[in-house]
């Protein structure tokens, strides 16, 4: 395994469906809290429909160990906010036997 660094600082970011007040709900985002994480570059792609271009990175975000059931477990419906970076968090694994840091697979679209 290699050395994990944790020197950036990210948000943790969850899902609020809100009441838009016409029958049906507008996805907002929450702030669950601060991590401080390893980001390495795995993969990217392009893709277009025609109209647009759209750049998709894959990152590993390694982040310290929490409980299952605990607010600061990155969960594949949340994401992971660094300014004005997104990124989409698509599964979570432990690293290690002992459960002290989770891998996060990610994915950063961009529209070029």
């Amino acid at each position: 395994m290699s050395r994990i660094n944790l020197v950036r600082k990210l948000l943790l970011e969850g899902p609020v469906r809100t009441p838009d007040g016409a029958g049906g709900f507008r996805a907002d985002w929450e702030v669950l809290g601060e991590v401080w994480a390893d980001v390495s570059m795995r993969t990217g792609r392009e893709k277009s429909d025609g109209t647009v271009l759209l750049s998709t990175m894959g990152y590993k975000i390694v982040v310290r160990g929490a409980p299952h059931g605990s607010t600061m477990r990155p969960k594949p419906e949340q994401r992971f906010r660094e300014g004005a970076r997104i990124f989409r968090i698509l599964a979570v694994a432990e690293r290690d036997a002992g459960g002290q840091y989770l891998t996060c697979f990610v994915d950063e679209e961009v529209v070029a």
